[in-house]
């Protein structure tokens, strides 16, 4: 059970809706990574799930309109990290989303597999719609320490 009197250390980054600049998040998430210790396929799996959020927020948060920002907070606890990815666009129907997207139906779909890449990828993924935006909510589990042999 996570400690609720714990105060996270937070790193917030904000950026324009850009596609090119995801690169900028992924090196902060990897940083950031490097700071809790992950391993290098939990890394891997942080990473591509901030991206997949940043993607998100830029095409279809904010439709690619380099005038409105994302804002990523990235909360260090020291059993987890938690993600917010924040854009200020009018949500989406999470039951309109592509369901078995390893279906054959789905198998050679261009998009659409984000959403499941995230929840492959972390411990938990909540969107929250909010008047004034959607939030993606990230968390990523430090692994338990292996007892010694």
């Amino acid at each position: 059970m996570p400690d609720l009197d714990v105060k996270p250390e937070v790193i917030s980054v904000r950026i324009p809706s850009r596609l090119d600049l995801l690169a900028l998040l992924d090196a902060v998430a990897s940083s950031l990574c490097e700071r809790m210790k992950f391993d290098g396929d939990t890394a891997s799996q942080v990473t591509m799930s901030v991206i997949e959020a940043g993607t998100n927020a830029i095409q279809h948060g904010h439709k690619r309109n380099s005038a409105l920002p994302v804002d990523i907070h990235f909360s260090l606890f020291p059993d987890r990290l938690e993600i917010d990815v924040f854009d200020t666009g009018t949500g989406f129907d999470l039951g309109q989303i592509n369901g078995d997207v390893t279906s054959p139906e789905h198998l050679f779909d261009a998009r659409g597999r984000g959403i499941f890449i995230m929840r492959a990828c972390m411990d938990s993924v909540r969107f929250e719609f909010l008047t004034s935006g959607t939030v993606c909510h990230l968390v990523k589990h430090r692994p338990l320490p292996q007892p010694a042999a």
